[in-house]
């Protein structure tokens, strides 16, 4: 019997989704056993059957579920000399459905990679979802978002803007159902929002900081 994503194509044209991690080899205290494709009809649901090795010698057979959506990048675009950054409001409905008030999250522009560099989908989804063309992109850090369930890794980067950089007025594409709201903060209230939870996403939280810490706006 042919199965979409393994030996047939899914609904994304993929195949062979069963093959992730059965030719790992960097870690001699982990050995893949099996691994079964669960769903593939965007990302990936993975349930990976392994042994691995504890530190006082005993092998474990464990099975873990993954979650694959493929690697992203994120961008906070900032504006040091008017003290501004510029995020977008959108809808999210895990976020939504795990207790957030209303799903309606802050957050710097980000995309999947989709086989594209991580620099050229940073800057696509700055154009996209916030209308602004940038020139200048530093890369912050790549960070694993939730290495216990999922495989995603996001690669953060920085880029200044100015109001002459806004090339259109964002809002992301309408026939992939996106409706993003631009949101221009001063930098001190980013941060406030932060600290009083109006402010939840992850990669958001980390790039602010790396702003405050290591980035534009450090002291």
């Amino acid at each position: 019997m042919s199965v979409p994503g393994i030996d047939v194509p899914d609904a994304r044209g993929r195949t062979g989704l069963d093959r992730a991690g059965r030719d790992l080899t960097g870690n001699p205290d982990v050995v893949v056993r099996d691994v079964h494709l669960l769903a593939s009809s965007w990302n990936v649901l993975r349930r990976t059957t392994l042994a691995r090795r504890r530190r006082d010698g005993a092998w474990l057979t464990e099975q873990r579920d993954t979650y694959d959506a493929g690697d992203a990048a994120a961008l906070l675009l900032h504006d040091v000399e008017r003290g501004t950054v510029l995020l977008s409001r959108q809808f999210r409905f895990a976020a939504y459905a795990n207790g957030h008030p209303d799903g309606m999250l802050v957050e710097v522009a980000a995309g999947a990679l989709d086989g594209e560099s991580a620099e050229a989908v940073a800057r696509r989804e700055a154009e996209e979802e916030l209308g602004v063309s940038v020139a200048d992109v530093e890369h912050a850090f790549d960070a694993f978002m939730s290495p216990g369930a999922m495989t995603q890794r996001i690669h953060c980067f920085a880029a200044p803007y100015r109001p002459a950089d806004r090339t259109s007025a964002g809002g992301g594409l309408a026939d992939e159902g996106e409706d993003i709201e631009v949101v221009e903060l001063p930098f001190s209230e980013a941060l406030a929002m932060v600290d009083d939870g109006r402010i939840a996403d992850a990669k958001t939280i980390m790039l602010l900081q790396w702003a405050a810490l290591r980035g534009p706006f450090r002291g």
